[in-house]
């Protein structure tokens, strides 16, 4: 079945003055639950401190009065050329679309989840608003958007996005903080985007938390089946990046990289710089961004530990290498 928008009755931001969305940005990144005492996962109150976390750092910001800058044609051909947006406007409407399918699920079940992760896909659709004002703005030629379809297993659909989402953000954090420093963008472009990007932060960690709980509340036999789709989920993505980035090297149509997080960084900057630094930038800013919320909720840890790992080890491999070459 194709639906066109998903039913979402959420926030209306058309009266919410200019202060007000100012004084949201402070608190959309800093948050502490009022619960006392450790926070067990699984338990009902780190339910409560997940879905309060999520709705008290809202930000009502409105898409149709973010500030899009006036380009010079050499920074506006920069934008246009990214390999990134059809990919960008079609994953939004896909999350928008998977987000309300679960909620819609979980509604009879568990409301207050519910209505946390309807939130979420209120915001996937407004992401899809904020891109769509920009492809308007800077005049960047789309292909048409394909139909988004119901999904069949809405808890599946909202694993595949959580975790692709995970996984993107925690290169998207740094590519953005490399954009910012490198000017290779107007400073005024990147601070129109900076609520977005910190709204992601927001969306995983609010993910993290979910996996957790969902997790911790499922009996014994049910858990490993869920460690198995999770497992599967991480397969289906590896294999969705391989194909798509054979979809870049065959030549045909237009050029999309779903890969462009993970390897985009001349596309943000005019310097060389080396994947281990990226990967640094990346750890410190996935870092800076949860910084703010309050630390006995869940953080992701898979792409995080395995930069870790890798920036401890790849060191240390080059020092054994140099050691046995003769002199």
């Amino acid at each position: 079945m194709s639906v066109a928008t998903p039913d979402l009755s959420m926030p209306d931001l058309s009266r919410i003055p200019p202060e007000t969305v100012d004084a949201a940005d402070r608190t959309a990144r800093f948050w502490t639950s009022k619960q006392p005492g450790p926070i067990k996962p699984g338990s009902e109150a780190h339910k409560r401190a997940m879905c309060d976390m999520f709705h008290e750092t809202f930000n009502p910001y409105k898409p149709s009065v973010l500030a899009w800058p006036k380009l010079d044609p050499e920074t506006r051909n920069k934008i246009t050329s990214l390999p990134i947006w059809d990919i960008a406007v079609q994953t939004e409407g896909k999350a928008r679309l998977r987000m309300a399918a679960y909620a819609r699920q979980l509604m009879a079940i568990d409301p207050d989840m519910a209505k946390t992760i309807e939130l979420n896909g209120w915001e996937e659709n407004r992401h899809k608003e904020v891109l769509s004002r920009l492809v308007e703005v800077y005049e960047i030629p789309l292909d048409p958007e394909p139909p988004y379809v119901e999904p069949r297993d809405a808890e599946w659909a909202y694993m595949v996005t959580g975790y692709s989402e995970c996984i993107d953000s925690f290169f998207a954090f740094g590519l953005f903080e490399l954009a910012k420093r490198s000017g290779f963008f107007p400073a005024e472009l990147v601070e129109t985007f900076e609520p977005v990007i910190q709204e992601e932060c927001r969306h995983i960690l609010l993910f993290a938390n979910w996996v957790a709980w969902h997790r911790a509340n499922l009996p014994l036999h049910k858990r490993a089946w869920f460690e198995l789709r999770v497992a599967a989920v991480y397969a289906f993505l590896g294999w969705e990046r391989i194909g798509i980035a054979r979809g870049i090297d065959d030549g045909k149509g237009k050029p999309q990289d779903n890969n462009f997080t993970v390897n985009g960084s001349k596309s943000v900057s005019n310097e060389d710089i080396k994947v281990l630094d990226l990967m640094r930038i990346c750890l410190e800013e996935n870092d800076r961004r949860f910084s703010g919320y309050d630390r006995r909720l869940l953080r992701p840890t898979t792409f995080p530990n395995l930069v870790r790992l890798a920036l401890k080890l790849v060191p240390a491999s080059r020092k054994t290498k140099s050691a046995a070459q003769p002199a």
